[in-house]
């Protein structure tokens, strides 16, 4: 998982064919449920690239990504991107990671 630091960082995330990303609050224990969700999908698909803006420490960011993608920020909360549009999105006990391996694109001829 990469810790989106700047809005430099942050852009890459919508240049990706396919990206996660993910808003943690490290004072939320729901946050903490979600983030092992999304640790376990990682781990489970280590090549995928998944984004972390930390809401609290971030604030600006946080607000950034509300701003592209055009979806009210909540935390914890998950942004499915797909080449920088917004293909899925969920928050709180809707972050598992059965969820988002299913917005993970599907092999050419499947």
């Amino acid at each position: 998982m990469r810790p989106v630091q700047d809005e430099l960082e942050l852009a890459r995330a919508f240049e990706e064919p396919w990206a996660l990303v993910y808003k943690h609050s490290t004072r939320c224990p729901v946050s903490t449920a979600a983030h092992r969700e999304v640790v376990e999908f990682r781990r489970r698909h280590p090549a995928v690239a998944v984004y972390v803006v930390h809401v609290v420490e971030q604030r600006a960011l946080s607000k950034l990504v509300a701003e592209r993608t055009g979806i009210r920020h909540e935390s914890p909360q998950a942004i499915v991107l797909a080449a920088g549009s917004v293909i899925w999105s969920d928050s709180h006990d809707g972050i598992t990671a059965d969820a988002l391996e299913g917005r993970l694109p599907k092999p050419v001829g499947a």
